[in-house]
């Protein structure tokens, strides 16, 4: 049984290595597709962001408009911090769940949380290992350039909005450098599974 996060910054390649990981036999909980469960239609975190931030912030079909939304709380410190007080206790709450059931089908399961924003919310769980995916700013802006079609601005607007490398690896336990090939990259993964199994 282990409980592993699993961060990096945008474009860092943090979800290559979730897929070797899943691929190893890892259990997946994925803390972006957690967020958008607690946003569905009806939902208490749904409403209460409408509430806080306008019912514009909802399309005609009641789902959450998270261009609109993003461009609001986009570079407000405030906003940000409002949103995150909304959002947080939801994810965490679901997130606690999915890893009991996890270990509850599987004693000996590798759950691993993928998690963006592990070092902003200083998310604190007892972790027996911190993964952080690493490619230093300069290759992940060409990254997003190239792979996601942002520009020059946008992409080094994206990369400013979260906590810098140094703090980001503060929390590491174990730094995967992505900067190579994908080949380099599983190679580190596989060092890292094995390390994972012969512990736990």
């Amino acid at each position: 049984m282990a409980l592993v996060a699993l961060t990096g910054g945008i474009a860092s390649g943090k979800s290559t290595i979730a897929r070797f990981l899943k691929e190893r036999g890892s259990v997946i909980v994925d803390a972006d597709q957690i967020v958008r469960d607690v946003q569905q239609p009806g939902s208490p975190v749904l409403t209460r962001i409408a509430e806080e931030f306008g019912a514009d912030m909802l399309g005609v079909d009641g789902t959450l408009d998270r261009a609109r939304l993003a461009s609001v709380v986009f570079g407000n410190d405030d906003a940000v911090a409002r949103l995150n007080e909304i959002v947080h206790p939801a994810v965490r709450a679901e997130s606690a769940r999915q890893f009991e059931a996890a270990f509850a089908r599987n004693p000996d399961a590798v759950v691993v949380y993928d998690v963006p924003l592990l070092a902003e919310a200083r998310i604190d769980d007892p972790w027996d290992l911190v993964i952080v995916a690493h490619a230093p700013a300069a290759v992940r802006r060409q990254r997003l350039i190239a792979q996601r079609g942002m520009d020059e601005a946008e992409a080094d607007a994206r990369i400013k909005s979260q906590v810098s490398d140094d703090a980001r690896l503060a929390v590491a336990d174990v730094v995967v450098d992505t900067t190579g090939t994908i080949e380099a990259t599983e190679v580190q993964v596989a060092q890292v599974w094995d390390q994972l199994v012969a512990k736990h």
